[in-house]
């Protein structure tokens, strides 16, 4: 059975967004809006945690519409935050219990999946070990047994931008560091292996998704590993920058057991035609953004 069961290709009749304002929702705003009609909703028009957020969101939707999930308080990291994200999803599972939505899409993690010493596929176990992780899968189950509709959930792995507003460790802050050639403070010797992908790569796998009226899962990952290292590398490459890298002394172990991978099977099987950049392409391009005045 594939991943993803894909509908032919269809323009949704109009899509709206919660967590336009966010990294991920900003993106897929901006992708979208010059193909179909998108309401995008903030925390501004609508704030999950107030007591009347149900009634606000059901105010906003109307039959026949997509609704696309990239809300949440992240990087989640403790009970309270975890109590707080579950709130929002109940008011959305309670705001779209009497409306015929078209499609119903989730982004959620690749926190959700239980480490591996293989290449992670849309197979593999979901159990998470960190607050993060909980919270997203929890929010998938909720959706999921809430929503009787087509759903999608698209579980991205890290994501790097120019727009990105928590300058995570890795591509995010390696390159604004360089660019003011300042020292690259990495963990350990950076050697831990992850994948990282362009938001860019997500806002079009999202899409064609939507446009898809897809249902099932897929993970939104490049299929390429690389280093903390040799991401700090390319950083001062692609910058001509002098910053140093500094290695550090761990105080913890290492993430994921120094080894965090995908087979990107889900995604290809779905869109044969859509590929990653290469993350030196990718890194250029985002580097090109950051400079720009």
């Amino acid at each position: 059975m594939p991943f993803l069961t894909l509908s032919p290709l269809t323009t949704p009749q109009r899509i709206v967004i919660m967590g336009s304002g966010g990294f991920v929702g900003r993106h897929c705003a901006r992708l979208l809006s010059p193909l179909c009609p998108v309401l995008p909703l903030s925390r501004k028009e609508v704030d999950l945690l107030s007591p009347s957020a149900a009634e606000t969101l059901a105010s906003f939707l109307k039959e026949g519409d997509t609704l696309l999930i990239t809300s949440a308080l992240a990087p989640c990291k403790s009970g309270g935050m975890l109590i707080d994200n579950l709130r929002m999803i109940e008011s959305v599972t309670k705001a779209i219990a009497d409306k015929k939505l078209a499609h119903l899409v989730y982004i959620s993690s690749d926190a959700v999946y239980k480490d591996s010493s293989g290449r992670i596929t849309e197979d593999s176990c979901a159990q998470p070990d960190s607050f993060h992780g909980v919270m997203h899968l929890a929010r998938e189950v909720m959706l999921r047994n809430s929503f009787s509709g087509p759903f999608a959930i698209v579980r991205p792995t890290l994501i790097y931008g120019a727009e990105d507003p928590h300058n995570g460790y890795g591509p995010n802050s390696f390159l604004r560091l360089a660019l003011q050639n300042k020292s690259i403070s990495l963990f350990g010797k950076g050697e831990e292996l992850r994948d990282h992908i362009a938001v860019e790569a997500v806002a079009e796998i999202v899409k064609r998704v939507l446009f898809h009226r897809a249902e099932g899962v897929v993970n939104a990952v490049s299929g390429n590993e690389i280093s903390f290292q040799a991401i700090a590398q390319l950083a001062q490459k692609l910058t001509g920058s002098t910053s140093s890298i500094i290695e550090n002394p761990r105080k913890g172990p290492m993430p994921h057991n120094g080894f965090r991978v995908f087979d990107p099977v889900g995604r290809r099987e779905a869109f044969p035609d859509f590929e990653c950049q290469a993350i030196e392409s990718g890194l250029a391009a985002m580097i090109e953004k950051l400079k720009a005045p």
